[in-house]
């Protein structure tokens, strides 16, 4: 059924769509509120940095009464609150007091995986800055980063240390939700070693040896983020040991499972196979490697790795893949790529083995 005008003719619209843009079928508020995306990245940002999540813990609280505790404009601060409100970040009820969402929970500073840290670093100016040149982008085939801010980012990030902290806390901010949800997908043989290579503070690998406590682990990456790892825990102790180095140049040996999260989608196609070359050079044969990132549904369905593989081409020359394009990768590096996992959250896990290793089993769709 469709909807009438004051005239009486059809408006094009569902009578259960409501008018609100977020439709095509009001192509002009659709496309135009779409064109003002940036801004609810900027709203969002703001309500991080004010902490308001955290002043609504307690419970509803007015526009007015934020603005005193955070030291800002109570009338333009509900203008920001209602416009995220719009998203189910925040709700203002009948008495125009706003309260926390289960979409807002998360932005609160002293929640366990908290994503606080992960919208400060993904609303920074080296992502903002970055994504509005993305035409440039486009046109040069080359990241707008390096352009805008005189470096490749992890250069940038070498010779920068206050930015360096903010990737490292958004990093461990984002990955947070996710680590135990990707532990509990796979199954870790009973005695293994993991090396988590490029594995930041560790959280995947304290994820798995909590989860598996018959494991041992080798954290692997470079020192500035390894010196702020998680794994010195009471549980953990005498099971794990961290390792500064360069995934380009060497892997640690000795390994039963090696792990890539999140680093391949950082580099391009040829950068990818020599990481995974040095990979395969620590592997032994009864070896396996896990790659956990997003594998790219086929169709027109929203994917959260559609958009982050935008976000990897402005600020690295990195992308997101397919099933299809992991296994071409593994192919290079003398690995077979064995099933691809789906997580209950947003990365896949894609198992492969030593190309040498006899038995294929089947690839499985992935999430």
């Amino acid at each position: 059924m469709l909807t009438t005008s004051s005239t009486g003719r059809p408006t094009g619209r569902p009578a259960d769509r409501p008018a609100d843009g977020r439709t095509p079928e009001d192509p002009v508020a659709f496309l135009m509120e779409h064109a003002l995306g940036h801004l609810f990245s900027a709203a969002l940002r703001t309500a991080v940095e004010y902490r308001v999540a955290d002043h609504l813990a307690a419970g509803p609280r007015t526009a007015d009464q934020l603005a005193e505790a955070t030291g800002t404009h109570g009338p333009h601060l509900r203008r920001v609150l209602r416009y995220l409100a719009t998203r189910d970040i925040f709700r203002e009820d009948s008495t125009g007091a706003f309260r926390l969402t289960p979409a807002a929970q998360p932005l609160r500073s002293d929640v366990p995986h908290s994503l606080r840290d992960a919208v400060l670093m993904m609303t920074d100016e080296t992502f903002r800055r970055s994504s509005a040149a993305l035409a440039e982008t486009v046109r040069s085939a080359g990241p707008s980063f390096d352009r805008l801010f005189g470096a490749p980012l992890f250069e940038f990030l070498a010779a920068d240390s206050g930015t360096r902290e903010l990737f490292d806390t958004g990093m461990a901010s984002l990955s947070g939700p996710v680590d135990g949800l990707v532990a509990e997908s796979y199954p870790f043989p009973e005695g293994s070693t993991v090396v988590d290579v490029g594995g930041g503070r560790g959280g995947l690998l304290r994820a798995v040896l909590e989860l598996h406590p018959s494991l041992s682990g080798v954290l692997y990456d470079q020192e500035p983020a390894i010196a702020r790892h998680l794994l010195d825990v009471p549980e953990l102790a005498g099971r794990w040991r961290a390792e500064a180095g360069d995934f380009f140049t060497a892997v640690p040996e000795g390994g039963d499972v090696y792990v890539l999260k999140h680093v391949l989608h950082d580099w391009p196609d040829t950068a990818c196979v020599d990481i995974l070359r040095q990979v395969r050079a620590a592997v032994p044969t009864r070896g396996r490697l896990l790659i956990i990132d997003s594998v790219l549904p086929q169709g027109n369905a929203p994917h959260y790795g559609k958009a982050m593989d935008v976000a990897m081409m402005a600020v690295l020359d990195g992308k997101e893949r397919t099933a299809e394009e992991y296994a071409t990768l593994l192919s290079a590096a003398d690995f077979r790529l064995t099933r691809v996992l789906s997580t209950p959250a947003f990365p896949s896990i894609v198992e492969s083995v030593p190309a040498e290793r006899t038995a294929p089993r089947a690839v499985a769709g992935g999430g």
